[in-house]
């Protein structure tokens, strides 16, 4: 999820460990799951709109709002039957950064860097906290919702998150909150009888925030399919993947769909996961000037199915994260695979 230069990014220095904090706060992942509701997480303040700020970054800030109309307009569910996602508390998100990193977001020069809109630099922090960062907490605490809930009722789908840059000591490519890495850490620690968590992550970008945060983790595998021509180019990060593959650019569906079934089958049987935590970036799609690849929409309906096909399959609880993807068009494209998924009856309310 980024679009910025291609640059390299990243030290070995960099690798901390957050603060080890304790769990004060349940109202992320306490809230009633019952059969009438489907494990959809979404709020109206996850979309980000101020100032036409918005509009100098290519990725479409509006776009998680145009997915759930997709979905109410296609009568998947109406408006009372998903899930609001509370924002973190800073003791919440202190379980995956560190206390330096969330003090530097206090700054708007910070907060500028890692959205890549220059003009932020120039806002008032409380504005900045108001208008940027309580959207990305609001999705933050999304992803550690929807993970709660997939556990309990087999699947859940975050429509917004996949923040995988963002590490615990460091922020970029319009990631500011490490929703992926928090997420992780509620399930091994708070929620029950998860011992191993496999990431699937098939943005066309390399995941290198969790990579790092997880690469001494043994609870924590990695599969990463991503373009290795664009950013971030994090060697160190590489060391986090254990299943590693990497394309060459404008890639297209004959060749990424066998190689997407082929590995993730390969690393459920090597890891045994009891979760999937399945990063779903469509910046894969053809057209896309920072994903550089070459897959179609009906391509990325068919991986999204397959990813749930061997969820299902293999009896593994899977939550679903948006991530990147920077045309107009993307919106509809991920409520359509939503609903295809549904229509093969491999989402529904049970």
């Amino acid at each position: 999820m980024a679009w910025m230069k291609q640059e390299k990014v990243g030290t070995e220095e960099e690798n901390v460990e957050p603060e080890v904090c304790p769990f004060k706060s349940s109202q992320l992942y306490n809230v009633e799951s019952n059969g009438t509701k489907w494990p959809i997480v979404y709020h109206d303040s996850y979309n980000i709109s101020f100032l036409g700020l918005q509009n100098l970054h290519p990725f479409d800030s509006g776009k998680w709002g145009k997915i759930y109309q997709f979905l109410l307009d296609g009568k998947l569910f109406n408006s009372k039957q998903t899930f609001r996602p509370s924002e973190p508390t800073e003791s919440d998100l202190l379980i995956a950064h560190t206390q330096e990193y969330l003090d530097s977001l206090r700054w708007s020069i910070n907060v500028a860097r890692i959205s890549e809109v220059p003009p932020v630099a120039f806002l008032p922090n409380f504005i900045v906290q108001r208008k940027l960062l309580q959207p990305l907490r609001l999705q933050t605490g999304g992803s550690v919702l929807a993970g709660k809930l997939a556990i309990e009722r087999g699947w859940a789908i975050n429509i917004g998150g996949g923040f995988h840059h963002c590490s615990g000591t460091s922020g970029g490519g319009f990631c500011a909150y490490a929703d992926i890495t928090l997420l992780i850490r509620f399930a091994l620690e708070k929620f029950e009888s998860i011992e191993k968590v496999l990431i699937v992550d098939l943005d066309a970008h390399q995941g290198n925030g969790y990579a790092r945060d997880f690469m001494i983790d043994d609870r924590v595998f990695v599969l990463d399919v991503y373009n290795r021509n664009i950013y971030p180019h994090d060697g160190f990060a590489k060391r986090g993947i254990n299943r590693k593959v990497e394309l060459s650019s404008y890639v297209q569906d004959d060749e990424y769909l066998p190689l997407v079934k082929k590995h993730l089958t390969e690393s459920i049987s090597e890891c045994g996961p009891q979760l999937i935590v399945y990063n779903a970036g469509t910046d894969i799609l053809d057209g896309d000037s920072l994903g550089c690849l070459s897959i179609s929409s009906k391509g990325i309906i068919t991986r999204d199915e397959i990813v749930f096909s061997l969820a299902k399959e293999n009896k593994i609880p899977i939550v679903m994260l948006t991530s990147g993807g920077y045309q107009r068009s993307n919106a509809q494209i991920i409520a359509d695979s939503i609903l295809s998924l549904q229509h093969k009856q491999l989402i529904g309310l049970n």
